[in-house]
């Protein structure tokens, strides 16, 4: 399952990002918004996506807005999240975020890519798997820190 979710700014690249995962055949979920609307909020769905991804082992999301980047940043709060950020230039970060830190979300900003982009960069965002070894071994020390709370001195 892919949970979807987006701003304003994401919202037209979220539409067209629906209709290739039905070309697909892949099952998601619209977290919203289902109508645009200038004036909403990025976590009011981003985070209900990152919740919905954390809970259901395997699930995956796909979050957009402007930059992506407060998009990444709201679902990185939900422990057992690992977003990636993309917006435009080479998808071997696309490639590597799943490869190496197998990330379950991935935030795009829309303001930065073309639909043309945003589409292959799902594709192999969806495609990559997960290598693994010595990444797993990193991916747990991440887990041993997430929801610990830090104050500075």
């Amino acid at each position: 399952m892919i949970y979807l979710g987006s701003d304003h700014a994401g919202f037209k690249l979220k539409e067209s990002i629906k209709e290739l995962l039905d070309k697909l055949n892949i099952k998601y979920k619209d977290i919203g918004p289902k109508k645009f609307n200038e004036n909403d909020d990025y976590p009011d769905f981003i985070v209900p996506v990152a919740k919905k991804v954390a809970e259901n082992s395997g699930s995956k999301g796909i979050v957009f807005g402007g930059s992506g980047q407060g998009e990444a940043i709201a679902a990185n709060k939900i422990k057992g999240v690992r977003a990636a950020l993309y917006y435009g230039g080479s998808l071997d970060i696309v490639k590597l975020s799943r490869l190496h830190n197998n990330s379950n979300i991935l935030s795009i900003g829309a303001r930065f890519v073309s639909e043309k982009e945003a589409i292959q960069a799902v594709k192999l965002w969806l495609e990559t798997g997960f290598e693994g070894g010595r990444h797993q071994r990193r991916i747990e020390k991440i887990r041993k820190v997430e929801g610990q709370t830090w104050t500075s001195r």
